[in-house]
């Protein structure tokens, strides 16, 4: 159902499915404690985590746990490449609800995208639990008309309300594990990750 950005922000905090534009494809999106609404709609696996988008990297922070030199190689990371499209995978802290990543929630994919609605709806709602919007398996939609199509129960935002639609570049994020030293990537998407930037 396409709907006003007010609305649905509204629907993100009240626990509602949600898709919305990205930088690099739109997402689905829900509050972290009602993840099991994303896994539903696409048919996904439990074993497939899930991401935490939010709109600063401060707000993030609090959800992983490393050492104050991790910490530190992770943010000289962010501040080379967030906003943007790259998910880093950190070792999650206790405060990590277990609907995100249910099959191991001993670490967290985190990233704040480069796009300014997805950031305004992430100013509001705090992070929220997200992944490509499309069935699992199948390759992620590009247009607000095609999710609003494919999964009637997601509250879609009205493109036409915001005067354009401001799509992404349509390739998925790059993904890069922290492994205790280095980073490990295990997709390799819009962003090449220099891994010397610790």
């Amino acid at each position: 159902m396409n709907v006003a950005l007010e609305t649905l922000i509204a629907g993100a905090k009240a626990g509602k499915l949600v898709s919305f534009p990205t930088d690099t494809v739109p997402a689905l999106a829900t509050i972290p404690e009602q993840a099991e609404l994303i896994y539903t709609a696409k048919q996904r696996s439990l074993d497939k985590p899930l991401i935490l988008m939010a709109a600063s990297a401060e707000d993030l922070w609090s959800y992983v746990q490393g050492s104050e030199i991790e910490y530190e190689i992770w943010r000289n990371v962010v501040s080379k490449y967030w906003p943007g499209a790259l998910t880093l995978v950190l070792p999650a802290s206790s405060l990590l609800p277990k609907e995100i990543n249910p099959s191991d929630p001993t670490t967290i994919g985190i990233r704040v995208p480069n796009h300014p609605i997805a950031r305004t709806i992430l100013a509001q709602t705090g992070p929220l639990a997200t992944t490509s919007a499309n069935l699992s398996g199948q390759p992620p939609l590009q247009t607000m008309t095609e999710i609003a199509a494919q999964f009637p129960q997601a509250l879609t935002l009205d493109i036409a309300a915001q005067q354009k639609e401001i799509s992404g570049i349509g390739v998925p994020s790059t993904v890069a594990k922290w492994m205790g030293s280095n980073w490990q990537i295990l997709r390799q998407g819009a962003i090449a990750l220099d891994n010397s930037v610790n």
